[in-house]
């Protein structure tokens, strides 16, 4: 029996939070450590904030996949115990109104269905048994109702009406017609018809009522009216909805199916939260207007008037998450240089942050993550971790004083020596733009000694690192490279100007400058062998590694993870066309034939000369794996030193199972090994 496995056992019958360990030091983080991770999320505060139920996310090693389970935290003592801890998978937890129920979302019964769990009786209600695809659980303020989403499977499109088999026969699929503009998706394949509708169920149990129907999808955040009667939502119920994908409008619809359009505006309106009162709704807003990156602002309503006011129109983040916490104050969060931020605002657009260790919810590379939620006296549960720690549960108050609560990973790595995080902060000799990056040194770290660095570029672009916990690339540090990373140009969290600084520009030689600006920065330091550099990218950073060897040879190897490669051939084949094409480019590939050409890395192949290795999901359709064929065949007619790695049943999350992150590093580690002088 593991030792973790022993303290969730020993957890079930003593209420604890964790066991001490005893063991001497080692050195890094090592692959089948991934196996043994935890982190926190979804953390839910009670109403009166004595409790907090949070998702518990592990790894069974045996099944190689991830185990969700329900924990619950005492907001004082910090002692915590299972509720539901299993092999089965739980998600969603949400507290009734009055705190003596939790619905929750599990597979106990094979599918996915709606649950309660009555906390006095100890004993659960199973709700619901139809489709799966629950999503959007949420109690109404009575605590009669829950309201969901669900998709409405319809069936599929005929055009050839097929003769019948004779009885007996054993005949091919038949032929599969597809008709709609979106119809694949990653992770998912071909998509099923049917579209997301809302539904209300007893929290007693019964039949679920369908309130919402057409060919649109309703869903995201629900809101319930403050007297339980109807629900306020956000849809793009646009005719031609599937070519407008950043419009969205908020309606409401009652307990009859009757829908009330509520918002008009350009662009998407989402996230919407009642006052307690009911007399305000605070929801966010993003411009219509075809940019790649674009803030969401909060607004408020009076729902008398329905008439709203853009609150903090000058802050120049985007808001997410509003919950109340008073009549005229509501918790958010928000990402500002590589942190995310939790804080207040209230009606008058006063922000007042209160910590930014909101993080710790991805795994594999340092992304910005993190979750919290908030009752309507300023308790508010978040998921709180550093550079050295997955997600923990944490608590704070309007007041600002954090309390860290769980401590998931002790077992694991406090016997552990990690990698350390430093800043370093320096200009792109592009244009002086200021560039803010990262470093991890490698356990035992001697700065008189000389070290391979290894660039590792974020996804998106429109996204950001920080310096969060990342299995990936603390197991680089730990075999000895100072890995760097940076938020080059076009990366979130630093405003829609340095944002917007790469539109119809990726890849290209200013967001190249701002990486190499950066390996330049790190060999100022003195401990860095100039003879020893790699680089490695994933997605929107496999695109800039393959551009990057195609500008410098000054990388002794690369690793390019699914990638795109020719954008021409791309935007026309993966799930994400739709919007990609209007936002990130000036017109469709057959107008601009030149600029989709001088974005792609394929057109700067026949500099190459870095031995690279190209990594990419069988099953990936937003790179999709002809992508990364393209510049395989193109490095193989130039007999370039060039391999392929394919990972089968992977999709764009290529690190979505354990074993695969492991496989993921353990590649990366064994090519740069291979070319390190």
């Amino acid at each position: 029996m593991s030792f973790r496995l022993k303290t969730a056992l020993q957890c079930t019958f003593f209420a604890c939070t964790v066991l001490p360990v005893f063991a001497q030091a080692s050195e890094g983080l090592q692959a089948k450590d991934i196996f043994e991770l935890e982190y926190a999320s979804d953390p839910q505060i009670s109403p009166n904030g004595q409790q907090i139920i949070y998702v518990r996310n592990s790894n069974d090693i045996m099944k190689d996949t991830k185990r969700q389970n329900l924990w619950l935290v005492d907001s004082s003592s910090g002692v915590q115990s299972p509720l539901f801890s299993d092999k089965n998978s739980y998600s969603q937890p949400r507290w009734s109104p009055d705190g003596s129920k939790i619905a929750f979302v599990s597979n106990v019964s094979g599918s996915n269905q709606i649950h309660v769990h009555y906390l006095a009786q100890n004993r659960t209600a199973l709700l619901t048994q139809q489709g799966s695809g629950v999503s959007d659980l949420t109690w109404s303020p009575d605590g009669k109702w829950l309201a969901f989403s669900q998709k409405v499977e319809e069936k599929p499109s005929v055009i050839a009406k097929m003769p019948a088999p004779p009885k007996g026969a054993s005949w091919s699929e038949p032929a599969v017609v597809i008709d709609r503009a979106y119809y694949q998706a990653d992770g998912r394949g071909l998509v099923k018809p049917g579209y997301r509708q809302i539904f209300v169920l007893l929290s007693e149990g019964g039949t679920p009522r369908q309130l919402t129907s057409g060919e649109y999808h309703h869903g995201g955040k629900l809101a319930w009216r403050s007297d339980s009667k109807a629900i306020v939502f956000s849809a793009n119920r646009i005719s031609d909805w599937e070519y407008k994908a950043l419009e969205g409008d908020l309606f409401e619809v009652n307990f009859e199916g009757k829908i009330t359009q509520l918002t008009s505006a350009p662009g998407r309106e989402h996230s919407p939260s009642f006052s307690k009162d009911g007399k305000q709704l605070a929801y966010l807003s993003a411009s219509g207007e075809l940019n790649p990156y674009r803030n969401h602002k909060l607004n408020i309503m009076h729902w008398q008037t329905k008439k709203s006011q853009l609150v903090a129109k000058d802050f120049d983040r985007s808001v997410q998450n509003p919950s109340w916490i008073g009549n005229a104050k509501l918790a958010i969060s928000y990402d500002d240089h590589g942190m995310k931020k939790l804080a207040t605002i209230t009606t008058k657009g006063k922000i007042t942050d209160l910590t930014d260790s909101l993080s710790g919810t991805t795994l594999g590379r340092p992304y910005l993550s993190g979750q919290f939620s908030a009752n309507y006296d300023g308790d508010i549960a978040f998921t709180t971790g550093s550079s050295q720690r997955p997600a923990d549960v944490a608590l704070t108050n309007s007041k600002g004083k954090v309390k860290q609560l769980t401590k998931l990973n002790e077992d694991l790595l406090a016997h552990k020596q990690l990698g350390k995080v430093h800043e370093i902060n320096y200009t792109s000799s592009f244009d002086g733009e200021k560039i803010q990056g990262w470093y991890i040194t490698p356990p035992n770290f001697d700065p008189a000694k000389k070290y391979p660095l290894l660039l590792e570029i974020h996804g998106g672009p429109h996204l950001a690192y920080g310096p969060h916990f990342s299995a990936e690339l603390q197991r680089y540090a730990s075999q000895g490279y100072v890995v760097f990373y940076d938020n080059h140009r076009g990366s979130s969290s630093y405003g829609e100007r340095f944002a917007m600084l790469l539109k119809y520009k990726y890849s290209s030689k200013e967001d190249f400058a701002d990486h190499n600006s950066g390996v330049d920065a790190m060999l100022k330091t003195g401990f860095i062998d100039e003879n020893n550099l790699f680089i490695a990218g994933g997605s929107a950073g496999g695109i800039a590694t393959a551009y990057a060897i195609g500008l410098t040879n000054r990388f002794n190897a690369a690793v390019v993870v699914k990638p795109v490669i020719n954008w021409l051939s791309k935007v026309l084949t993966a799930d994400s066309g739709l919007v990609q094409i209007p936002t990130q480019f000036p017109g469709m590939p057959w107008e601009h034939v030149d600029h989709y050409w001088q974005r792609s890395p394929l057109s700067l192949v026949g500099n190459v000369t870095t031995p690279t290795m190209l990594m990419t999901g069988e099953e990936d359709l937003r790179t999709p794996m002809a992508e990364t064929e393209q510049f395989y065949q193109a490095l193989k007619h130039r007999k370039i030193d060039s391999v392929l790695v394919k990972i089968p049943g992977a999709p764009h999350g290529i690190a979505g199972k354990p074993s695969r992150m492991i496989s993921k590093i353990e590649h990366t580690l064994a090519w740069f090994e291979k070319y390190k002088k």
